[in-house]
């Protein structure tokens, strides 16, 4: 007997209730998690347990997540660096180099709106738009 793993209802789980961003920015990623906790209020910080290790060509590839938490809600920001040494986490994504995935709380458009134009300010920030989670094609890669 062979068990299959459900992998479309992990990816439907763990996807309830969240907003998804794309950004362009040719920055490291801690010196935008900086920009982010000035120009924002939020605390992003590496969180190394969240690290993604993805194995491609004979090689483990890491993928940093740094987090973020709102206060008195259950609000979480993750910061995903897309890319690694030539490897995408989201290859359908790959002009992006960042993507901020809103989960626990729902993000209101609002909250979203005022994301997006205060990110958009930053002068090193080439883009950013809301990407719809059912356009991730490869949305087992995010999972933490």
């Amino acid at each position: 007997m062979k068990l299959k793993l459900d992998t479309e209802g992990m990816n439907e789980d763990f996807f309830a209730s969240t907003r998804l961003l794309g950004i362009t920015a040719p920055l490291k990623c801690f010196q935008f998690c900086l920009l982010l906790n000035q120009q924002l209020g939020y605390r992003f910080r590496l969180n190394a347990e969240h690290e993604i290790p993805m194995r491609r060509k004979e090689r483990t590839y890491y993928f940093s997540v740094y987090q973020s938490t709102e206060p008195n809600s259950s609000l979480v920001h993750y910061l995903y660096h897309n890319h690694y040494d030539g490897e995408y986490l989201l290859p359908e994504f790959r002009h992006m180099d960042f993507l901020w995935l809103m989960k626990g709380d729902l993000a209101s458009d609002e909250a979203v709106s005022w994301i997006r134009q205060v990110v958009k300010s930053i002068p090193e920030v080439q883009l950013i738009v809301e990407l719809p989670i059912d356009q991730v094609k490869n949305k087992s890669n995010m999972i933490l």
